[in-house]
């Protein structure tokens, strides 16, 4: 464990670079093996948007982690923070309980108050109006998105009072677990429901962006599952019945192009058409 985390202490740029491609390489191939839902769409045309806002989100967050950095040694230097008011415990729990924590602020509790908060919803709103979920879909975040969720993840950092090295390990995590449970793929129903106990896995993710309430306000987890199990945000839906997208913005064509989706976040919210619960 020492060493893992001596690493994610100067995993160098390139390094970081390597898991984001490599991951989405790995279940791009992946998808084509084992598909959750089979062709009916061009794949490289439906990833050019996500690869822009990929792009973005990069951008976005390359000049602005020095804040992290700098608030991360503050936190250490000053014995402030959730996980070094604890007592001494052993590495692997710190670390462990570090990213646990840094993923209920930073990603879990991020996602819940974009769904709640109209604003916040029409900036999140970029990311659910793909309809053909798959692992570029991860990274399909308006540039608002990416500072919103920044300023959670910093806001994480300083009341877990996480080191960089247990940053770095829950950003490598968050990029693959992310490109995972977003993957077109389709896993053995048996070990997809065993994984979701512990993370959130393809099928339970997919809920999330079925088209219609209440399973869009369903599922925010991003690593561990347990997050929406405690705080009651857990539902199920077989996923021959998902349906991508989102009722009230239902054109998909405008939703493909790059143009449009940067406009999203100043339309005018549109209240959900349908509030149901399917069989």
């Amino acid at each position: 464990m020492e060493q893992i985390i001596s690493y994610f202490e100067t995993i160098p740029a390139v390094h970081r670079s390597l898991i984001l491609v490599g991951g989405i390489t790995f279940f791009w191939i992946l998808e084509g093996i084992v598909p959750l839902f089979n062709g009916g769409y061009d794949k490289w045309k439906h990833s050019l948007p996500n690869f822009f806002f990929t792009l973005t989100t990069i951008v976005i967050n390359f000049p602005l982690a020095f804040l992290l950095l700098k608030t991360s040694d503050w936190a250490v230097i000053n014995d402030f923070g959730i996980i070094n008011w604890l007592p001494t415990m052993p590495l692997w729990a710190y670390v462990f309980l570090g990213v646990a924590l840094l993923d209920l602020i930073g990603a879990y509790t991020a996602h819940l108050v974009e769904h709640k908060v109209k604003p916040l919803w029409m900036v999140h709103l970029v990311h659910h109006t793909d309809h053909n979920v798959d692992t570029t879909t991860a990274n399909r975040h308006h540039p608002l998105e990416s500072v919103i969720r920044y300023v959670f993840t910093l806001l994480g950092v300083f009341i877990v009072g996480a080191p960089i090295g247990i940053i770095m390990l829950y950003q490598s995590l968050s990029v693959v677990l992310s490109q995972f449970n977003h993957a077109n793929i389709k896993l053995p129903k048996g070990v997809d429901k065993a994984l979701s106990y512990v993370l959130i896995s393809p099928d339970m993710h997919k809920v999330h962006h079925h088209y219609v309430l209440p399973y869009t306000d369903s599922n925010y987890g991003n690593i561990f599952s347990w997050w929406d199990r405690l705080f009651g945000t857990f539902m199920h839906l077989d996923r021959d019945k998902i349906i991508y997208g989102v009722d009230t913005f239902p054109d998909e064509v405008a939703n493909g192009k790059i143009s449009s989706l940067l406009k999203y976040p100043f339309a005018g919210y549109r209240k959900p058409t349908t509030d149901i619960t399917e069989d």
